[in-house]
């Protein structure tokens, strides 16, 4: 077959070929098989088990391109594999010294048997039950290595310091007296060597730096090839100069904005309103640009260049589009199993967090987390410049956090499924905020599935995020956002909310037709306007949806990521 007539099922089945090693015959479905699907789920509807909204016929037949629900089916590791590789046992901590005694610090040994792993080429690092003192912060900064507990209730590390102890004071790049481990670094922290080692540098020098894929200061890349025009959904561009790519290489996808901001107007859905917006003063916000995506090869044929994914937004030449190099990744890594509980400390006024912080990736892809309980943190879970990683059964519990789980600087097609929030086990400290699952800085594609939220919100954080979705999910909507007004806007286009039970009834951030452009809401229950009310930042007609608001998990499908998943397998 010529490159030029590739269908849908092809590219599909290209992709998966490289992603998961899977057949072409298993790799998609056709727009006729899955409107027979969209008919099975209608039928159950009338048979008493749900409601098909409307928007859900259309998507299934547009699944690429639909103007209001993102297509995420390919978000996670592996493009959201069932199961995580199991590498070679390489030791176990005990090899190397530590001790689960509770008193002795373990981190040297710990941090000893994964730097061998990672020398060796990767493996399965080992925890046995007990607790593990650490202090000090435990990195992973070689791909293929996978540190495992006994499971999040048998192997506890006890974290004994934060992050401004361990590495120093940590200031914001936008200036002020903000505590930068308010939102960034872990006391697990999964990042390549050698970009922890220059962040690190930076933050001890006071020069305090960008975070994502092209270094401190954004300029640690280089073209590979220009990109024609393509239209976003559409799995395969045309490339100038295709030497150098190959499949399986991952390469970052560069969009820099024009003058007249029509980058971030289209990250917006385009149309009047985002083209009347004043987007100049946004100085926050407009640091973000070039966009920058992250994503592998499946194929070369020529100059076509098939991807692993579908493009996330046109490509456009006043955006002088390419495919570039980046700072070598982190992949193949993950933690599995273990509880990580930090010494109690009352939480922190707002944004002077002194990182008790959790599990962060950062230039992470293809990475995960299974079976992680964090404890007693600043900030629990952070995806960082982090691209195609899953976070699965994880929960934040204890004190109380400021970011329960946060999602930020660029990062895109994450999987966040089967997590929780727990309540606070004290009362929250004056002058300290909540914010619960957050997501800003332009990240796109992310998806949170199958939570429980016991308190928190859905923390749009400004920064102009898109086509992200919160599906399956219970929430005790108590939280409240965050983000400078010069980061802008809080959605861009295709924010979808999906069978969302609000358990206290409040609207904020949860029923999203007023205040995000090109999106939808469906199956919401009935919810109403107090505590922190948002007006829309875009004037007019928003173009979104809003299907069987009133109802409760009577939405069909119930999943919104779960169902796209099938509907292209």
């Amino acid at each position: 077959m010529s490159s030029t007539h590739l269908t849908r099922r092809t590219l599909l089945a290209a992709a998966t070929a490289v992603a998961l090693g899977a057949t072409a015959a298993t790799a998609a479905t056709t727009t006729a098989e899955a409107a027979a699907r969209t008919g099975d789920a209608a039928d159950g509807a009338a048979n008493g088990q749900g409601e098909v909204p409307s928007v859900w016929g259309e998507f299934a037949r547009s699944p690429f391109t639909h103007p209001q629900i993102p297509y995420v089916g390919r978000a996670g590791h592996r493009a959201g594999a069932d199961r995580f590789p199991r590498p070679r046992h390489f030791a176990d901590v005990t090899e190397y010294g530590a001790v689960p005694d509770g008193t002795t610090d373990c981190a040297p040994a710990i941090n000893r048997a994964i730097a061998a792993a990672g020398r060796a080429g990767g493996g399965t690092v080992t925890i046995p039950p007990g607790t593990f003192r650490i202090d000090d912060l435990i990195r992973i900064g070689d791909s293929g290595v996978v540190l495992r507990g006994a499971g999040s209730g048998r192997t506890t590390l006890y974290a004994t310091k934060s992050l401004t102890e361990l590495i120093g004071v940590y200031g914001s790049r936008y200036g002020g007296d903000k505590s930068a481990w308010s939102w960034a670094g872990g006391l697990i922290w999964l990042a390549p060597r050698a970009r922890w080692d220059s962040l690190v540098a930076a933050i001890r020098s006071r020069a305090w730096p960008f975070e994502g894929w092209t270094g401190n200061k954004r300029d640690e890349w280089a073209p590979l090839t220009a990109v024609e025009p393509a239209r976003r959904g559409s799995w395969t561009v045309t490339v100038a100069d295709p030497e150098g790519l190959h499949p399986g290489r991952l390469v970052l996808l560069r969009l820099a904005d024009d003058p007249a901001h029509t980058l971030l107007q289209h990250m917006a859905g385009g149309g009047p309103g985002p083209a009347a917006y004043y987007w100049d003063d946004k100085t926050k916000l407009l640091s973000y640009v070039p966009y920058e995506w992250p994503v592998r090869v499946a194929r070369v044929r020529g100059r076509r260049i098939t991807l692993e994914r579908p493009l996330p937004l046109d490509v456009r030449p006043e955006w002088n589009p390419q495919l570039t190099t980046h700072i070598p990744e982190l992949t193949g890594a993950g933690v599995e199993g273990l509880t990580l509980r930090a010494v109690e400390t009352p939480q922190s006024p707002h944004l002077l967090d002194k990182g008790y912080n959790g599990v962060v990736l950062q230039c992470a892809y293809d990475c995960w987390v299974d079976d992680v309980t964090v404890s007693d943190v600043d900030n629990g879970f952070g995806l960082v410049a982090a691209s195609a990683c899953t976070l699965r059964r994880t929960r934040v519990a204890g004190r109380g956090s400021h970011h329960p789980y946060f999602c930020r600087e660029g990062s895109h097609d994450n999987l966040i499924e089967d997590f929780t929030i727990e309540q606070r086990t004290v009362p929250a400290p004056p002058n300290t905020q909540l914010h619960g699952i957050n997501v800003e800085g332009l990240s796109s594609h992310n998806v949170w599935s199958r939570g429980e939220m016991q308190m928190g919100t859905f923390d749009s954080h400004r920064g102009l995020p898109f086509a992200d979705v919160r599906t399956d999910i219970t929430v005790n909507n108590n939280g409240r956002h965050g983000g400078d007004a010069s980061a802008g806007p809080l959605f861009g286009a295709r924010f979808t909310h999906w069978n969302i039970r609000v358990t206290n009834g409040r609207a904020g951030l949860m029923k999203i037709d007023g205040p995000a452009p090109y999106s939808a809401t469906v199956g919401l229950g009935t919810v109403t306007e107090f505590d922190q009310i948002d007006v829309p930042d875009f004037a007019g007609d928003l173009h979104s949806r809003l299907e069987l608001y009133g109802t409760t998990d009577a939405v069909r499908p119930r999943n919104l990521y779960e169902a796209q998943r099938e509907l292209l397998r």
